[in-house]
C-alpha cells in the first residue's frame, strides 16, 4: 500500500476538510439521538407498564449505541489517523457544476495488501479544492478513506471507499506537488483517458466501476 506522510495542518483541515465536517455532523446527530432515546427510556420507565419496560430496554440499548458512536467517532476518525492509514491515490476533476466539482479517482479495492489489485473508478463531489484549479483534468492527489470499517466485513473487496484530497489536510503547495509526483504517470494517464466515465460511475448502483485487469496498463496488473 502506498502511503504519503506529511504534517497535517489541523486548523486548515477544520476549515476546509469536508470529511471533518461530515464527522462533526455525525457526532451531533448521534448526541441528539442519544438525548431523545434517553428521554424516551425515562418516560417509558415512568409509565410503569409491563410493555413499557420492554420498550425501555430497546430504547436504552439505542441510547448506549448512539453514545458509543458519538464518543468513538472522533477517536476512530481523527484526521491525522485517516491521512496516515489511507492509500495515496490519483484523482482528477471530471466536471464542474453548481455544487462544486466532481472528482474521479482510481482506487484499489483489494482488502489484503498482498492480494492481486482490483482497481476501480469512484467519484466524489467536493465543494472546494484549495491549492488546485477547479477545472476538468486538474490532477488532485488524494488518500482513500474506508467506509466499511467493520472488522468482519464480507468478501475480498472493500465495499465502500472514498477519496480525501491531500489539499484538505495542508495548504502547503509543496506538499501537494510532492504527493502528485509520488503517483506514476501511468495512473494519471489512465484517469485522463477515462474521465468521460465519471457520469457512468455516479449512476452505478455500487457507486464504483470495476476495471477489467486485462485492459489495464501492464504496470498496474498484479
Amino acid at each position: 500500500m502506498r502511503r504519503f506522510e506529511f504534517a497535517v495542518d489541523r486548523g486548515h483541515a477544520r476549515a476546509v476538510n469536508e470529511v471533518v465536517a461530515d464527522i462533526r455532523r455525525l457526532r451531533v446527530a448521534a448526541l441528539a439521538a442519544a438525548i431523545v432515546l434517553g428521554l424516551g427510556t425515562a418516560g417509558l420507565i415512568w409509565l410503569n407498564h409491563p410493555y413499557s419496560f420492554l420498550l425501555a430496554v430497546a430504547f436504552a440499548l439505542g441510547t448506549i449505541t448512539a453514545l458509543f458512536v458519538a464518543l468513538w467517532t472522533p477517536y476512530r476518525s481523527r484526521i491525522e489517523k485517516l491521512y496516515a492509514e489511507g492509500e495515496l491515490v490519483p484523482a482528477v476533476v471530471s466536471d464542474r457544476h453548481q455544487r462544486g466539482v466532481t472528482l474521479l479517482a482510481l482506487v484499489n479495492l483489494a482488502k489484503a495488501d498482498d492480494a492481486e489489485p482490483r482497481y476501480a473508478l469512484i467519484t466524489r463531489v467536493v465543494r472546494a479544492l484549495p491549492g488546485h484549479r477547479m477545472r476538468p483534468g486538474e490532477q488532485v492527489p488524494a488518500v482513500t478513506v474506508r467506509a466499511d470499517r467493520a472488522p468482519r466485513s464480507v468478501g475480498d473487496l472493500r465495499q465502500s471507499v472514498s477519496a480525501m484530497p491531500v489539499a484538505w489536510g495542508t495548504g502547503d503547495r509543496g506538499v501537494i506537488e510532492r504527493a502528485r509526483a509520488s503517483i506514476s504517470d501511468v495512473e494519471w494517464k489512465l484517469l485522463a483517458d477515462n474521465i468521460a466515465l465519471a457520469a457512468k460511475v455516479r449512476t452505478a448502483d455500487a457507486k464504483r466501476l470495476l476495471l477489467d485487469p486485462q485492459q489495464l496498463p501492464e504496470e498496474l496488473r498484479g
